[in-house]
């Protein structure tokens, strides 16, 4: 092999950003999400000590990455982790409630418990609901580690950056997208296909709300795309599948496309 080429790569691998693996942080992860929910664990404990001392584990192992991973100066991975796991109460708090709402809003879901163990959104949610938290400590691009990993397993794209609401519900999930700045209000439910995204990619807009936000109790039917961070779903709106929307919606609203045949030459009529 060339000594060029070798050369090349050592560089690389000495100039790479201070970062674990993505496997060490999806390991990290899903062990934490066992813990959280007996029902994902892989681990069976035989005394509230032993169940103590491996949660303990789980913070001298974030410790060890935020130690070897972080590169900026004024950030303390003790006081980081401590905040962290003060929070889980909150974490598990919120989950909980996405949980209840995937399986009130699924008709297919007989149990929480089958919710927990098979369902994507369950999973994805969960991810971006402990991503959020190190995102809002100041923890860089782990966060984003971790919903990628998500991502990846179940096809559900969830920025840690955006802010969702309280009993939040992604059915089926598959092609979910969901961007940095979105902002989603309570109890909303949105299905496989939905896009909340960007009407600008420009990398000069990056600090700026590119992103819809979506109201209280809104329901968003599969394919339906949703733009622009001036574009703001209003409350109790139902958004019809396969939409397209750049502008804002009034509360109350139903948004949809139907077909129109004639002659045989379809059109499609948007009703409000």
């Amino acid at each position: 092999m060339d000594e060029g080429f070798i050369d090349k790569l050592y560089e690389n691998h000495r100039e790479c950003p201070k970062c674990p693996s993505p496997e060490v942080m999806s390991n990290f992860f899903q062990d934490l999400l066992g813990v959280l929910f007996p029902d994902y664990s892989k681990n069976k404990f035989s005394s509230r000590k032993e169940f103590e001392l491996h949660l303990e584990s789980l913070k001298v192992r974030l410790d060890q990455i935020l130690t070897r991973n972080l590169d900026i100066d004024s950030m303390d991975p003790d006081l980081i982790v401590d905040s962290f796991f003060d929070q889980l109460p909150y974490i598990h708090e919120r989950i909980e409630e996405d949980i209840t709402a995937i399986f009130e809003g699924d008709p297919a879901a007989k149990s929480k418990h089958e919710v927990i163990r098979s369902y994507p959104g369950f999973y994805a949610i969960a991810a971006y609901r402990v991503a959020r938290e190190l995102r809002k400590l100041g923890v860089p691009m782990i966060p984003r580690i971790i919903t990628e990993h998500a991502h990846s397993k179940t096809g559900i794209d969830i920025h840690p950056g955006a802010r969702i609401g309280h009993f939040f519900c992604i059915d089926h999930g598959t092609g979910v997208v969901i961007g940095e700045t979105t902002e989603i209000g309570d109890r909303v439910k949105i299905y496989q296909g939905v896009t909340l995204g960007a009407l600008s990619v420009n990398k000069e807009d990056a600090e700026k709300k590119r992103h819809p936000t979506i109201g209280n109790n809104v329901v968003i039917y599969s394919g339906a795309t949703i733009l622009g961070g001036n574009t703001h779903i209003g409350d109790n709106s139902i958004i019809g599948g396969n939409v397209w929307i750049t502008e804002s919606v009034p509360a109350g609203s139903k948004i949809y496309y139907r077909a129109k045949i004639e002659d045989g030459i379809q059109t499609e009529i948007k009703d409000h």
